[in-house]
């Protein structure tokens, strides 16, 4: 039998790389930054998350080395075995009030604060209506609830309410959406879902991964980008993208807050973060709040790449976000549109199935605001002569 499962996975992963979905991996010997170093050569960096710079930060690397000589480095345990420390409450306190919550609590990323909330909130019996685009870490998450999952199409109001008003009202209703969405870039619309989940008693709860440190007032999120502070139960975060660390956050009630800590299973059986990480954490929300800078130059590139990308002809969906798409259509064009890219000096991976669906394969592109003009110049003719080249956009 094993020999069997040994010899499908091989079957397995040949059928992928021919069909140009199996992924590679580059190695990174630099920090992250606008600029890496791959295979001992500099190239211009548009894959990470990094949104705001943050995660070569002097200032971030500065507390994360404080820390380890006053805490050590790890939490020893689980919180609740081993105890809890001052920082890690610290943290929670800062983002709490940063978030303009009442109250929050940390997990080792944003996945394992996706499947802590969901099977904490709802179960067996209960309702989910989930975005049909939701990340996976949603999907798992909603299939170890065991909850009866509704999916609705994509951003659409009108099915959602269709649905939620077909569904018969019995035992706990969520709905739960992303904020923005990963792939394409476009947000939820927020207020609308929220009406719904209020007119029919439904939990409303969102996952912010990429709307921390991108919407709001000084990158707050979602919830504060449209104002419905109080109104949304339950909002995800994480700590591993505009950040520039590691890490997932609930923000919300006091109540819900202090159900996960006694319901969350990742928080009861999986050791917190490492004190590195939340000290550098801790010294992150420091910055956004001081100033906005870093938020307004993320926007004043995206605006400024996704236009001249346009401008260029090149299909860039429909982002209302920093993530700008570059739509490509089959998966092994996109794989050697991305390497060329690379050979050129500009690390932009192929995004296609299982990320996003069979057809839509892109490269998704990442602006950052430790992209200065020059870089985003310097990426657009690298963009254009690769465009040319493979014949996605005209001589």
């Amino acid at each position: 039998m094993a020999d069997e499962t040994l010899r499908w996975i091989e079957t397995e992963m040949a059928r992928l790389q021919e069909a140009g979905l199996l992924t590679t991996i580059r190695t990174i010997e630099s920090p992250m930054d606008a600029r890496v170093i791959i295979d001992g050569r500099e190239l211009l960096n548009f894959c990470a998350n990094n949104y705001l710079g943050l995660a070569n930060h002097p200032r971030l690397r500065r507390a994360a080395k404080d820390a380890i000589d006053r805490y050590g480095i790890g939490p020893g345990a689980v919180r609740t075995i081993a105890g809890t420390m001052s920082l890690h409450v610290a943290l929670e306190e800062r983002l709490a009030a940063f978030k303009r919550a009442e109250a929050c609590i940390t997990f080792q990323s944003g996945f394992m604060a996706n499947l802590a909330t969901i099977p904490a909130l709802v179960g067996r019996g209960d309702v989910i209506f989930s975005d049909e685009l939701n990340h996976a870490s949603i999907i798992d998450a909603c299939r170890l609830s065991r909850a009866e999952v509704v999916r609705y199409a994509h951003c659409d109001v009108d099915d959602l309410r269709r649905k939620v008003e077909q569904v018969p009202a019995s035992g706990r209703r969520l709905i739960v959406t992303d904020g923005v969405f990963s792939m394409d870039g476009d947000i939820a619309p927020l207020p609308a879902i929220c009406e719904i989940a209020e007119a029919h008693g439904a939990i409303l709860m969102v996952d912010d991964a990429h709307g921390e440190g991108v919407l709001g007032e000084g990158g707050r999120g979602i919830v504060d980008h449209f104002g419905l502070h109080g109104r949304v139960q339950v909002e995800v975060g994480t700590l591993s993208k505009a950040f520039g660390v590691v890490g997932g956050l609930v923000a919300g009630s006091r109540l819900v807050v202090e159900w996960l800590r006694q319901r969350g299973r990742p928080f009861l059986f999986s050791s917190a973060m490492t004190v590195p990480d939340v000290a550098a954490c801790l010294e992150a929300v420091q910055v956004l709040e001081e100033s906005t800078e870093l938020v307004d130059r993320l926007w004043e590139n995206a605006r400024f790449f996704k236009a001249e990308m346009q401008r260029l002809g090149f299909d860039i969906g429909h982002s209302q976000t920093p993530i700008v798409p570059v739509m490509l259509g089959e998966a092994p064009l996109a794989q050697h549109f991305s390497r060329r890219l690379f050979e050129e000096g500009l690390f932009a991976t192929a995004i296609s199935y299982p990320t996003v669906p069979m057809g839509k394969a892109r490269i998704r592109v990442m602006n950052s605001a430790a992209h200065s003009r020059a870089d985003l110049e310097e990426a657009l003719a690298i963009f254009a002569r690769v465009g040319r080249e493979l014949g996605v956009i005209g001589g």
